[in-house]
């Protein structure tokens, strides 16, 4: 790649999990009420037709990896366990309130902090309960996130049990200079013992997470770790940039210096290197920094024009309505978002108090529902098109704002439709940012963003 380009759009950006982005929601049009309402309205439309969708946030560690963004508590006290599960089930039932009827699940997502940090019995309990009072959509897909040193036979037959078939591993990288710097020591055999031992109870699916751009992280590093993974051939890999904004995460990220990160050059070579090697092995691109087997069910998805993104990354089908639950969950109706608080012991008290624990939000406008589908079309397709230019009074000048890249050869634009080429692939965020109108309105004055490169 050209490192002129990588030089021009190598700057702060979205990831565009959502839009509008969360340092540009409108908190002064957002109430319980208006969120409550949107819910109601999104369950309506969808429930009988796709199902909802459940995000389930476990926030507890027991040690600090320093490369995570994620909202978590470090702690090795499990009595911690049972009282933070049973709020998550009182949350569930002021949502099971609201709902105008039996909620149909399609998806669970286990996320975190460490989901198996809660012991195998507590995890099997809580699904349990989840589950009494609803219905499951035919095909329905359960995952979690795994700690490959600390999730056992016991977590991954109890959740087999209930009805998980997919799980994701934290992988990051195999060398051991870097393994010190983000404090995340898992030797290879630890890894190869998880995925083999979820194959064998029956997993259908088993995803690893590897991250370049690193510290200390050389490109022999991901080449080694990428040969490695070619040992286990995992269904899907997300293989993403390290995002490095330590003045938002806290402590964990200040362990190192940008001194002691890869350059941006340096950063997309290993990127490159990495598509390259999972290339060869048989790995499809997935929209922005994933790869499956063509076997997997996030490949048939992008084959069948079903592939969808939302605050849990990239899934094989899109349901209306997402309900997060748990400590900094986000929950999404399609018409608006809602983020819970970030502290356990507020988060406890409120729910104990019969109060969804949300804190913020946002109620998207006509204008973001159309800027939201294009982002949308972008991230997951590469492409999108509109009907016409009255469809949105801005996009005259989201057009003009694509120029220069058109002319860099990122894109191809023609009538109505608009499409990232092969060499624009890098660039997806800096082309989203294009049609971020609340972005382009309001830039901000301190850095918010990782870098797009």
């Amino acid at each position: 790649m050209s490192q002129s380009l990588i030089q021009k759009y190598n700057i702060p950006g979205p990831r565009y999990t959502s839009y509008p982005t969360v340092p540009y929601w409108d908190n002064t049009t957002f109430s319980l009420k208006s969120w409550k309402k949107s819910v109601i309205k999104s369950f309506e439309e969808s429930n009988m037709a796709e199902g909802i969708s459940l995000y389930i946030h476990l926030p507890f560690c027991e040690s600090m990896c320093t490369f995570c963004g994620c909202n978590k508590r470090i702690t090795q006290r499990h009595e911690v366990e049972l009282p933070y599960l049973k709020a998550l089930l009182k949350e569930w039932q002021l949502y099971l309130d609201i709902f105008p009827q039996k909620p149909r699940v399609k998806e669970i997502h286990l996320g975190g902090g460490t989901p198996t940090f809660f012991s195998a019995e507590n995890l099997k309990f809580l699904i349990k309960e989840l589950l009494r009072k609803v219905e499951l959509v035919e095909n329905h897909e359960f995952s979690f996130e795994g700690h490959p040193n600390n999730t056992t036979k016991a977590h991954l037959e109890a959740l087999y049990e209930v009805g998980f078939t997919r799980v994701s591993y934290g992988v990051q990288d195999y060398d051991e200079e870097v393994q010190k710097a983000i404090h995340r020591i898992q030797p290879f055999e630890k890894v190869k013992t998880a995925t083999e031992e979820a194959r064998e109870i029956g997993f259908t699916s088993v995803g690893h997470d590897i991250i370049f751009g690193l510290p200390f992280q050389t490109i022999e590093a991901v080449e080694q770790t990428i040969l490695k993974t070619k040992e286990l051939m995992p269904d899907r890999i997300a293989f993403y940039s390290y995002a490095h904004v330590p003045w938002i995460k806290g402590n964990g990220q200040r362990g190192y210096s940008e001194r002691d990160l890869p350059s941006a050059e340096v950063k997309r070579k290993q990127y490159e290197l990495g598509k390259k090697l999972l290339e060869e092995i048989g790995y499809l691109e997935i929209g922005m920094d994933h790869f499956a087997l063509p076997s997997d069910e996030l490949a048939k998805s992008l084959k069948e024009n079903k592939l969808h993104r939302n605050f849990m990354g990239y899934t094989a089908s899109k349901t209306q309505l997402m309900v997060g639950l748990g400590v900094s969950s986000i929950s999404d109706s399609w018409y608006g978002f809602a983020q819970n608080v970030k502290g356990v012991e507020e988060y406890q008290d409120l729910v104990n108090q019969e109060i969804l624990p949300v804190f913020k939000g946002h109620i998207l406008t006509e204008e973001d529902l159309i800027i939201r589908q294009h982002i949308l079309n972008l991230m997951c397709h590469l492409k999108t098109e509109w009907n016409s230019l009255a469809e949105l009074p801005e996009l005259p000048q989201i057009l003009d704002r694509l120029t220069e890249m058109e002319n860099d050869g990122l894109l191809k634009r023609k009538e109505n439709k608009l499409e990232i080429t092969e060499k624009g692939r890098p660039f997806v965020r800096n082309i989203c940012m294009a049609f971020d109108l609340r972005l382009q309105e309001n830039k901000p004055e301190t850095r918010l963003f990782s870098m797009t490169v």
